[in-house]
């Protein structure tokens, strides 16, 4: 299979990235699967395992054009995933509920991405820190400059696997409802879309810490944000 040029602005569809049902939904740009990945907190991998497909959540992060997910050594998921094998890795973000005037016109504004490829082994001592110091920051920014680092030991029960965007779809949905024009005229139910945003409560510290330490800048600071 020839792999897509990542060099270029936007995404070359494959046979398998080709959208065929809702096809004006879909995305050529790179960029929007880029901001849609350094969005999301929590990706699906989809991985054979004696021949039966196994769909699991993790976390991952984004570093140019390579996808990186980490877990445990003892996980068989991700063993499998680099035994010669392709995997496939889904994120999807929910922005809305759209409500229609009728039922079959209710649905979600959404972004969503779907990566196919064969997962690596990151077995370089510099690949493997730079990756966990980005899934780190991915999941909780400014925590790995403030926290302890993982040591040998740690690391040791870690595996680490890195996945090339090459080839990649993005599809998404905004706007309205969209409505039949008869409902449109008759006009008797209300339409509209309710938005969704990501937001966090205020932090909690946990029982055993020392009462002199205080809340990390990096936390609060995210605490506050609005979306």
């Amino acid at each position: 299979m020839t792999h897509p040029d990542t060099s270029v602005p936007h995404l070359s569809a494959t046979e398998r990235t080709t959208i065929r049902r809702g096809a004006k939904r879909a995305r050529a740009d790179r960029s929007e699967l880029h901001a849609l990945l350094d969005d999301a907190l929590i990706c699906h991998l989809g991985v054979q395992i004696d021949g039966v497909p196994r769909v699991l959540p993790t976390a991952f992060a984004r570093c140019g054009e390579t996808l990186y997910l980490h877990g445990s050594t003892g996980a068989r998921s991700l063993r499998e995933a680099v035994v010669d094998q392709e995997v496939c890795v889904t994120v999807t973000e929910v922005d809305g509920i759209v409500y229609g005037r009728a039922t079959m016109h209710h649905s979600m504004n959404y972004r969503c991405a779907v990566t196919y490829g064969r997962p690596r082994l990151v077995d370089t001592a510099e690949e493997r820190w730079a990756a966990l110091r980005a899934l780190t920051e991915h999941l909780s920014p400014g925590s790995w400059d403030y926290a302890r680092r993982p040591n040998r030991k740690e690391l040791a029960k870690t595996s680490v696997v890195a996945l090339p965007l090459d080839e990649a779809s993005v599809k998404s949905r905004a706007g309205a409802p969209g409505d039949d024009e008869d409902d449109i005229e008759a006009d008797v139910a209300w339409a509209g879309v309710l938005p969704s945003h990501r937001t966090w409560g205020a932090p909690v510290t946990t029982p055993d810490l020392r009462s002199d330490i205080p809340v990390p800048h990096h936390v609060t600071t995210r605490a506050k944000a609005h979306p």
